[in-house]
């Protein structure tokens, strides 16, 4: 197994290999994601545009397994700086994290928490950020795609030392599963500070 961090412009070339990856595992619930690989394209070349994004590309036998992805809340998209800036905080001082996935075989091996630290480190590394944060996506406990044993991994981030922020909340848009439209999904945050 190896783990490859890469940033900025050096994200670029593994864009079409991420998007693979990320498609397919997104279509689970809770993101239940119909996207495109052209969306997919668009929304990773804004890492692959920040000099000071993280992407943690786990790779077993040099084929891509599980990734995870970060930058800097200011270089982000508007719907997400603006809860942060309703409630009078600095998106310069936020490091924010995409989401992270991982092929089922490869779960529960230690991946997941290690995206966290690399993530955290970084942002630790480059110094001026006071937070850490992601979003997630919020489906009602009733949705018909809930599986029946599904486990929300809101323990995993308690974990991490992410607490769940509620009122901080935005909505981004794409298209479920079985969906003919694109429509508003609300999303809200966990945060982590960043001591020393």
């Amino acid at each position: 197994m190896e783990i490859r961090l890469l940033h900025g412009a050096a994200i670029a070339p593994y864009l079409d290999d991420l998007a693979h990856l990320r498609l397919p595992l997104l279509r689970e619930y809770p993101y239940l994601y119909e996207g495109s690989s052209q969306f997919e394209a668009d929304y990773l070349g804004t890492y692959a545009a920040s000099s000071r994004s993280l992407a943690v590309l786990a790779l077993d036998q040099g084929q891509l397994i599980g990734a995870s992805i970060g930058l800097p809340l200011a270089d982000a998209w508007d719907t997400l700086r603006q809860p942060f800036q309703d409630q009078g905080h600095d998106p310069a001082a936020v490091y924010y994290f995409g989401q992270s996935v991982l092929l089922p075989a490869y779960r529960g091996r230690g991946l997941g928490v290690r995206f966290f630290i690399e993530r955290e480190s970084y942002a630790h590394k480059l110094g001026g950020f006071h937070c850490c944060a992601f979003s997630a996506v919020e489906r009602p406990g009733g949705h018909p795609r809930r599986p029946e044993h599904y486990k929300p991994l809101h323990g995993f981030w308690r974990n991490r030392g992410f607490l769940h922020q509620p009122s901080l909340r935005t909505t981004q848009a794409w298209r479920d599963l079985d969906d003919e439209e694109v429509s508003d999904k609300r999303v809200s945050f966990w945060v982590k500070e960043l001591l020393g």
